[in-house]
């Protein structure tokens, strides 16, 4: 299978929107190139200072259902190469994708359109917040085919769902249904399919309407509380906070609030 233009994008007013595209496959990801896609496509979002938002769904009637299993079975194409290049085409097509998904600054809302399955799975679960067709289905069904959660997502899991949830996906490769997936908090929203990209826009909406300086900051903030120290994330927001304090933006909000009015943020 060619790798070809894994990624679309389009931007509207401040959200862009990402769609993963290849829908005869069903999204597959992992393939030689797609790191360096994900990669450049993040550089293009983190760049763009009129970026507020970024909607991520994918094209056809699934999100991503994972791997190219075809490939695999076959030990065709990248994966038919010797266990020194396959730990490379690892590192830079499969974990070059997650990295990058790690590294966009700007809020990322998961339209969660169909399947998202293993390493699709994984890519949802980098959006900030999801939302959910009410005909998709997850699942981390690496165990099934002989593999483990080898892109991240044993780190990533965990911290969304829980240690129990989490390992009950990963030991029985069981796949979940939308509203198993928000009971268990893998997602915030189930919708009628035909409503998913317009309430996703919806949501878009009202965090366009925050300033962009701290939006982004606000990110940065809650994924590196992840794994730094509590004292450390402390230095950190006083230290960002100076700095939007001394923003325009700053000034619009607090004005705005005293005179009774919607807020305008130019991003300054």
């Amino acid at each position: 299978m060619s790798n070809g233009d894994l990624l679309l994008f389009d931007k509207r007013g401040h959200v862009g929107y990402l769609t993963l595209n290849r829908p005869d496959k069903r999204n597959p990801l992992g393939l030689a190139g797609d790191g360096e896609q994900f990669k450049a496509m993040a550089a293009r979002i983190n760049g763009d200072f009129d970026l507020r938002c970024v909607i991520m769904t994918g094209a056809g009637s699934a999100f991503s259902a994972g791997g190219d299993l075809k490939a695999m079975r076959d030990r065709s194409g990248e994966f038919g190469v010797d266990n020194l290049r396959l730990r490379d085409h690892y590192r830079d097509s499969i974990h070059g994708i997650i990295k990058a998904m790690w590294s966009i600054e700007v809020p990322m809302i998961g339209a969660i359109n169909g399947p998202a399955i293993g390493l699709g799975g994984d890519v949802a679960s980098l959006c900030d917040i999801r939302l959910s067709a009410a005909s998709a289905k997850f699942g981390a069904t690496f165990l099934k085919i002989g593999l483990i959660p080898g892109d991240g997502g044993a780190w990533l899991l965990p911290r969304i769902i829980g240690w129990s949830r989490a390992a009950q996906l990963y030991f029985t490769g069981e796949v979940v249904d939308a509203q198993t997936a928000r009971e268990w908090g893998l997602v915030s929203e189930v919708y009628p399919d035909g409503e998913l990209m317009a309430e996703a826009e919806k949501l878009a909406s009202k965090i366009c309407a925050q300033p962009p300086q701290a939006l982004r900051m606000t990110k940065r903030l809650m994924r590196d509380g992840l794994t730094a120290s509590f004292d450390t994330i402390m230095e950190m927001s006083a230290a960002m906070q100076v700095l939007v304090q001394r923003t325009d933006d700053h000034v619009e909000a607090v004005n705005s609030f005293f005179e009774k009015r919607a807020p305008k943020f130019e991003g300054k």
